[in-house]
């Protein structure tokens, strides 16, 4: 079975791959087109692709994935173009990532009367980071404006995880941890942590890997072959630093990225070219793992509630807070629009979910089966309409 699990992964990678320029044009693609074929090959649909990936292993993959994709993106940002639109982003993670949380607990509230309070409140907040491999087609595509692309890169960069300390505060609470009582602590202290120690295991693990790479490339040290790993090594380096030292990896992941897109170095494009592919390759098979494993094995608990839920989430729950914020700002309204429409949620809010899942809470076959279905959607209305909105965007 595992010859055969390899197999269909393998297959589908291939044919994705020698196809993918004529593929990406199209809408079923990426993504959603790798949840689909998972869907249908897995134990729903023909029982060729039988996953029996335990959910740290599904949770360490996406991880992994995430951690590249932040990495090389973050890399190929445009500085200049970020720090003229600094105040967009700030906006989107300052005011607008709360404000989604509120409004995602008044819509559990209303819709998920049966789980807890303090359970809404993490779904809420699991809910809220939006995807940096998702949102892929619309950061990398250039008849985007350059303010809107780096807006939604940054964002999505950072919001998992200023996210974690949250989910992780509120976790302790749905327990009914000892340390609930010090909610405010916990969290202030987590928050500092996550993110402080993200930004310097970033900084300080680029900023010597610099040093070597410079010092090998001149010297000529290092051979063709082995180019093709380097950023995957340092990217997942940084996330698994940050991790073990108590910070967020994927802070550290998209820090480090920064910086060794700041470092006007002659290998940069060279590496990096290499390190996309490899991070595309890594998230996708993920999305087959997801089409194949945990959508099906979450369809029990699927009520029209759940449905309303995932829809107001992508919706309302996201647009209306971006709307808000974004108001005071040059940006068109439909510039606005666009980037509260493009909040994908996938990678990130599967970690999230399989963390929340494991803790065996009261709730938590319905906070997955939640998460799973609006990450589900998100797939497919985001992968569809790519393409068509961006076309819009760029009259």
């Amino acid at each position: 079975m595992s010859y055969q699990n390899l197999t269909v992964i393998f297959a589908v990678v291939f044919i994705y791959s020698v196809m993918s320029r004529r593929l990406e044009q199209r809408a079923l693609h990426g993504a959603l087109l790798f949840c689909i074929i998972g869907f249908l090959l897995g134990g729903d649909g023909l029982e060729w692709f039988q996953v029996k990936l335990t959910n740290e292993a599904i949770k360490t993959l996406a991880e992994l994935a995430l951690a590249i994709v932040l990495f090389t993106d973050a890399a190929k940002t445009n500085l200049k173009v970020l720090s003229a639109n600094l105040d967009i982003p700030r906006r989107l993670l300052l005011l607008g990532l709360p404000l989604t949380i509120v409004l995602g607990i008044g819509a559990g509230m209303a819709l998920l009367p049966g789980l807890p309070l303090i359970e809404i409140a993490i779904l809420a907040a699991l809910l809220a980071p939006t995807d940096a491999a998702l949102g892929k087609a619309v950061v990398t595509d250039l008849r985007v404006p350059p303010k809107i692309r780096e807006t939604l890169s940054a964002e999505s960069g950072l919001n998992d995880g200023i996210c974690v300390p949250i989910v992780f505060s509120l976790l302790p609470i749905a327990m009914d941890s000892p340390t609930a009582p010090h909610l405010n602590k916990l969290a202030a202290q987590l928050l500092a942590e996550q993110i402080g120690m993200g930004v310097i295991v970033g900084i300080g693990v680029v900023v010597m890997a610099g040093q070597l790479i410079e010092y090998c490339f001149k010297g000529g040290k290092q051979s063709k072959t082995w180019e093709q790993v380097t950023v995957v090594a340092l990217a997942i380096c940084c996330f698994s630093i940050a991790q073990l030292v108590g910070g967020s990896g994927f802070i550290a992941a998209f820090t480090g990225g920064i910086v060794f897109g700041w470092l006007e170095k002659p290998y940069k494009e060279e590496l990096l070219k290499s390190a996309e592919g490899i991070g595309d390759s890594l998230s996708l098979m993920t999305w087959l793992i997801f089409g194949a494993a945990i959508i099906g094995s979450v369809l029990h608990e699927f009520t029209w509630e759940i449905l309303a839920y995932s829809i107001l989430s992508l919706t309302l729950v996201r647009i209306l807070p971006v709307w808000l914020v974004l108001r005071s700002t040059e940006l068109k309204m439909r510039e606005k629009l666009f980037v509260g429409w493009f909040g994908p949620r996938g990678l990130a809010s599967i970690v999230f979910a399989i963390v929340v899942l494991d803790a065996n809470l009261p709730g938590s076959s319905i906070i997955a089966s939640t998460a799973v279905t609006t990450i589900g959607l998100s797939v497919i209305l985001h992968g569809l309409t790519a393409n068509t909105f961006i076309k819009e965007l760029s009259k």
